[in-house]
Parts: C-alpha cells; structure tokens; sequence
C-alpha cells in the first residue's frame, strides 16, 4: 500500500452517547439518500451486537424512501432469525420499525437451511454491491465474525467470496456462539461508504493499538481500512 493506515480513517468524535448516536444515524441516512437519488435501491450491511442498536433505533426514523432500501447483515451466528441471540433478532428490533418498517430485510439464516446453504444465499444477495457497511470492533480487536487466531482466518482473509463460514473455536471473543457466517475483505471492498461504531474507553485505547498496525492476524479489525476501496469513517464517543 501506498499510504498508512491512519491516512485512510477519518475520526468522528462526540461528547456523549447522544450526539454519537444521532451523528452516526445522520451519517448513515446521508450516504443512503446519496444512493436512491442516484439508483434504484440502495443497499445497506448491518453488524450486530448491543453497541449499534440506539444508532440503528435512531436511524429508523429517517425520512427516506425504505420501500428502496435493502437491509442485510455484516455477519450472522448459526442462529435461527427469531433467536434472541441473533443478529437479525436486533435489526428487526431495532431498525425495522417506524419509517424503516418498509425496508426489505435479508436475513441469512432460516429454517431448513444448511449452514452451507445459508453462505451460498448471502453471496447470492452480495452480487448486488453494498453502498454503504456499519461494523463493529470486539475487545479483541475483531470485526465481522473474524477473530484473531480464528482457525480459517487465512481463508476468510483471501477468500473471493462476499461471505464465507466461519468456526471461531477457541476465540474467547466468540462467546458460546461458535459457527458463525461473516462477511469477508472481498464483500466489504465494494463499499463506498465505511463506518465503524465504537463506544467507550477502552474501545478508544484498543483502536489505537489497531491503527498502528497493518496484520489483520493480530487484530482482525484492521480490514475495516486495510482493504482497498473507501476511507474509514469511525464513530466514537467516551
């Protein structure tokens, strides 16, 4: 690469919860409206987890044209979409309702799908590119469903495909929830908007030692601004 890390993020910092939610929410909701002025649909990934839910409550009042918009996932455990547990669970709860009730949601699992189906599904869906990914960052530096030292890292990394299975035995980060599908660099690198959302201290202090480095091995995070493409745009608030 030509440039360092740090020269391809671009930091958004706010002094409470409430700014950092409405600032993302606005930050979204802008890049989509970019895309259905100029095209059809226009296309959204999601990450899951606790932290992105009041962006995804707040997004949700948007006055955008959602019957155009299609909603999919960053990742997904081997869960089935109504498991409390599952990521489709907290985009219905908290992003498919008011003015976003009318967007056409993807959910990668459902009932009578192998888990092999479930990744052919969603690279099927991924042929249509995403404009715009919101993505998370774990305490142990992952994103996506990819864990530092999770044993098909190298493949996932490499792999042309938008999502592939993911088996994050032996991640503590993981939880309990070990098969997973995720997406990987060749389903985000088509992106041209990038957002991670972060909240907190020690969230703050583990992205300064994920900007500083270039092996996504170590902190798995990093592909948010290592693959090539779009800048990386991080929400961040104490």
């Amino acid at each position: 690469m030509s440039t360092t890390p740090r020269s391809r993020v671009h930091m958004h910092s706010y002094e409470s919860q409430t700014q950092w939610t409405w600032g993302a929410a606005v930050a979204i909701s802008s890049a989509l409206a970019r895309d259905l002025q100029q095209q059809p649909r226009a296309r959204l990934l999601l990450s899951g987890g606790s932290t992105p839910a009041p962006v995804y409550e707040a997004l949700s009042k948007a006055p955008l044209d959602w019957e155009r918009v299609d909603v999919a996932l960053v990742d997904e455990r081997w869960l089935l979409p109504d498991d409390p547990d599952s990521n489709s669970r907290l985009i219905r709860e908290s992003l498919l309702r008011n003015n976003a009730a009318k967007a056409r949601f993807e959910s990668i699992t459902r009932p009578g799908r192998s888990i092999e189906e479930a990744v052919n599904a969603a690279n099927l869906h991924a042929q249509a590119a995403p404009g715009v990914i919101a993505l998370g960052m774990g305490e142990d530096g992952h994103t996506a469903s990819l864990f530092p030292r999770m044993h098909n890292l190298d493949a996932a990394l490499a792999s042309p495909s938008a999502y592939v299975q993911a088996d994050a035995t032996g991640c503590p980060g993981a939880g309990k929830f070990l098969r997973r599908i995720t997406l990987t660099p060749a389903g985000l690198a088509p992106a041209h908007t990038r957002l991670l959302l972060i909240r907190g201290e020690s969230k703050r202090k583990l992205l300064d030692r994920v900007l500083d480095g270039s092996d996504p091995h170590e902190y798995p995070a990093r592909v948010a601004f290592l693959t090539p493409g779009a800048p990386l745009h991080i929400h961040w608030c104490p």
